[in-house]
């Protein structure tokens, strides 16, 4: 399903917008919608991520000194 939504761009996007359109033969609502959906997905992984990482903290589930010294020591080389 789906709904139609107006929105309000500043005039070089949609001209930018417009030119994607003509270059890939599809819509600029196609495009738009596409963007969005996009933008939505990432925003929705990285807000989940965030609390789930708040929600460890909380919980006082932390890396000990060692284990992050371990992988930076890594990240150099050093195997001590």
């Amino acid at each position: 399903m789906t709904t139609t939504m107006t929105i309000r761009l500043e005039s070089a996007v949609k001209d930018r917008l417009e030119r994607l359109s003509e270059a890939t033969r599809r819509t600029k609502s196609f495009l738009a919608a596409e963007a969005i959906r996009e933008y939505v997905e990432t925003n929705e992984w990285q807000i989940q991520e965030i609390r789930s990482a708040i929600a460890e903290a909380n919980a006082g589930d932390f890396a000990s000194d060692r284990d992050v010294t371990t992988l930076t020591d890594n990240w150099d080389g050093h195997t001590d």
